[in-house]
């Protein structure tokens, strides 16, 4: 993170970007916070590591994955400011980077060729169908004029965040569950903060990089033996009054 010309930053983010803050029974429409009144109301998220003259501080910057616009106007100027005067800036992946994606996508899925069907107890795998076809019905009714504007369509939209969910681990297939509300469906087609601020860096032609490799993030959740991970997926279920 050494940058002898400018600043370094550092963006540290949580993984499972579905926790809903508001608890364990959301409503529709997440609760907003009220409004700060001033920058110095503000909670920058921002920590500065000062170094020895004549080396520039750096800085960590914790984000959430959420849409940026949920919270674009609540991170203080001298957050953003950090970040433009930044020449090299670090994310937990690189979500720009195709190869990352990839191996996000089959990270997840079962090894083997194993299935869900085979797997899950019967009345849950049932459940599960039930409502992912709930879903996908409603889609269509979920989506907003503004991401039919863009070219969006239900099934597309569906198969993006649904797709191949039956050659999934239970565990993603639980987190995978609890994005498919309304709300997070009418997000979709909005960058996440973290993907927002790294499309900001390569328009601001910044050094861009990773802290973290796509298996760092598998491998805990992939870990998980089958007992946990089917309570877990259950437990996302049940949530969801499924």
């Amino acid at each position: 993170m050494v940058c002898p010309r400018g600043f370094s930053v550092v963006f540290l983010s949580a993984l499972l970007h579905t926790v809903a803050p508001w608890g364990a029974h959301p409503p529709e429409r997440p609760r907003q916070c009220d409004a700060p009144k001033t920058q110095s109301d503000m909670n920058s998220f921002l920590w500065r590591v000062n170094r020895a003259p004549p080396h520039p501080p750096s800085y960590l910057f914790g984000t959430i994955h959420v849409p940026y616009t949920r919270v674009w106007d609540f991170i203080p100027d001298r957050s953003k400011q950090a970040f433009r005067n930044s020449r090299n800036v670090f994310f937990e992946l690189d979500l720009t980077d195709p190869l990352t994606i990839s191996k996000l996508t089959s990270c997840q899925l079962l090894p083997h060729g194993e299935n869900l069907q085979t797997l899950l107890p019967r009345d849950l795998y049932r459940r599960l169908k039930h409502h992912l076809d709930y879903v996908k019905h409603m889609m269509p009714y979920w989506m907003t004029a503004d991401q039919r504007g863009r070219g969006l369509y239900a099934d597309y939209l569906f198969n993006a965040i649904a797709g191949n969910w039956e050659r999934k681990r239970p565990v993603w297939v639980m987190l995978m569950v609890n994005s498919l509300t309304e709300w997070d469906v009418r997000s979709r087609g909005t960058p996440v903060l973290d993907l927002f601020l790294a499309q900001e860096a390569e328009r601001m032609r910044k050094t861009t990089g990773a802290v973290e490799r796509v298996e760092e993030q598998c491998h805990p959740l992939n870990g998980l033996n089958f007992s946990q991970t089917v309570c877990l997926a259950l437990g996302g279920v049940v949530g969801l009054g499924l």
